[in-house]
C-alpha cells in the first residue's frame, strides 16, 4: 500500500506535542510495517533525521504553511495533486487537517478541540479556520484518532460523531526522561537556578496554559514563608502573552521566575528530573504530555483537575482547580515541606506511567490506519 502522511510538523529542534506524537508513532509504524510504502509530505525541506526507515519516501510539496490561508491552499490544492501523483491508498494526518477535495480514505488525529470551546484564546484567522474546517474534517474522516478518552467524548458530542468512529491513542514519553543522579541534579540547578531548588512548568506560552495563575500561585507560595525555591518556565511564547507580562510587572518575586525559552531534549529532561515538582495547571488539555514525562523522570506533580488531566495523572498528582491559585500555592508549600508525600506521588507515578508509551501509541494509531486500508467501519 502507498500510505501518504502529512508531516508538516516534523521540524528539526521545534517539535511540540503534535510533532512528538507524529515522530515517535510514525517511526515505530514505518519500522514495523516494511510491507508498505510511506510517503512523508513536507511543506519545506525536510531533515534527514526524520527519515528513519527505508520504506519512507520524503516529498516537498508547495509553500511553507505558516498562515491559515496557506493551510487551506496546501490541503485543498497541493495535497490532492500529490495524492493523485503517488497513487496514495490512504492519507494520514497526525495534526488533524484533511483535504475535502479527495475521495481516498483519510485518517486524522484530532488531539483536542480547545478552539471550539475557547476561540478567544487563538489569533483571529486561526480560530476562524479551525472552527470552520475541523468539524468538516471529522465528518469527512474514515476514522479518527485522538489522545484521551476526554477528547474522544468531546469530539463525539461537539461534532455529532459516533464514538465508535474514534480511537484513543494515548501519548508516550521520550526515553530521555528518566531518573538522574544527585550530581547531575546539582549541575542542572547550578546552570539554571544558581543551585536553588525549583518548581517547573513545561509548555507553550499561550492563554490555555494558564501561566498568569501559575505566577500568582508562586507569588503566594513565596509570601507564605522564607522559601528560597524558584519557578522555571520552559517554553516559547506563541500568542496573546500580554497578561503574563502584566502579572510579572507586579510581582515582588519576579526575579525568582526563570524563563528558559525552548530547550533541547537533553536539557529539558534534566530540568524536569531535577525539579521539586512539575506544576501543570492549564485550563484545557487534550492530553498533557509533561505529566507523563514527569512520571518517567520521577518528579512529583501538581496538576489541574479539568479536561483530560485527571485521566492522565490518575492518583499520581496533587490536583487543584486551575483558577484556584491559593490551592496551587498550598500544594507547592506541601511538597516543599513533605518529602514523604513527594516520594509517594513519585511511586504512584511509576505505576500510572505504565499506561503510556510510544509503542502503545503506535499500535493504536496503526489500528486506525489499518481500518482505512481494510475499509471497515471501526478500529
Amino acid at each position: 500500500m502507498n500510505i501518504a502522511v502529512n508531516t508538516r510538523l516534523l521540524l528539526k529542534n521545534k517539535l511540540e506535542g503534535i510533532g512528538w506524537f507524529s515522530f515517535e508513532s510514525l517511526k515505530r509504524i514505518t519500522e514495523n510495517h516494511p510491507e508498505h510504502t510511506f510517503y512523508y509530505i513536507f511543506d519545506r525541506q525536510w531533515d534527514d533525521s526524520f527519515i528513519t526507515s527505508e520504506n519512507i519516501i520524503p516529498l516537498k510539496a508547495g509553500l511553507p504553511t505558516r498562515h491559515p490561508f496557506l493551510w487551506y491552499l496546501w490541503m485543498e490544492f497541493t495535497i490532492p495533486k500529490v495524492l493523485k501523483k503517488i497513487k496514495a491508498d490512504i492519507f494520514v494526518s497526525p495534526d488533524g487537517m484533511l483535504s475535502l477535495r479527495t475521495k481516498i480514505p483519510q485518517i486524522p488525529v484530532i488531539h483536542d478541540i480547545n478552539f471550539h470551546h475557547n476561540p478567544h484564546q487563538l489569533p483571529f484567522w486561526v480560530r476562524k479556520y479551525n472552527n470552520h474546517f475541523y468539524k468538516k474534517f471529522a465528518k469527512k474522516a474514515h476514522h479518527i484518532g485522538t489522545v484521551s478518552e476526554y477528547s474522544k467524548m468531546d469530539i463525539a458530542q461537539s461534532y455529532g460523531i459516533e464514538p465508535d468512529k474514534i480511537t484513543v491513542c494515548y501519548n508516550g514519553s521520550n526515553s530521555s526522561y528518566r531518573p538522574i543522579t544527585d550530581e547531575l541534579k546539582r549541575k542542572t540547578k547550578e546552570k539554571f537556578t544558581n543551585l536553588e531548588d525549583y518548581f517547573v512548568f513545561v509548555g507553550s506560552l499561550n492563554p490555555r496554559k494558564n501561566i498568569p495563575v501559575l505566577l500568582k500561585s508562586f507569588e503566594i507560595f513565596k509570601n507564605s514563608g522564607n522559601h528560597r525555591q524558584k519557578l522555571v518556565i520552559v517554553g516559547s511564547a506563541m500568542h496573546l502573552t500580554g497578561e503574563i507580562d502584566t502579572i510579572l510587572s507586579t510581582m515582588r518575586y519576579k526575579e525568582d521566575v526563570i524563563f528558559t525559552g525552548r530547550l533541547d531534549i537533553d536539557n529539558l529532561s534534566k530540568v524536569m528530573g531535577s525539579a521539586i515538582a512539575l506544576v501543570y495547571i492549564p485550563f484545557f488539555e487534550g492530553f498533557g504530555i509533561p505529566l507523563v514525562e514527569a512520571m518517567y523522570a520521577e518528579t512529583a506533580i501538581i496538576a489541574g483537575n479539568t479536561t483530560s488531566l485527571p485521566e492522565v495523572a490518575g492518583d499520581a498528582a496533587l490536583v487543584a482547580d486551575p483558577d484556584d491559585y491559593k490551592a496551587v500555592a498550598k500544594h507547592m508549600e506541601t511538597l516543599v515541606t513533605n518529602s514523604g508525600l513527594r516520594e509517594d506521588l513519585i511511586l504512584k507515578g511509576k505505576i500510572q506511567r505504565q499506561n503510556f508509551s510510544w509503542d502503545k501509541t503506535a499500535e493504536r494509531f496503526w489500528s486506525c490506519i489499518e481500518n482505512g486500508i481494510e475499509n471497515q467501519t471501526q478500529c
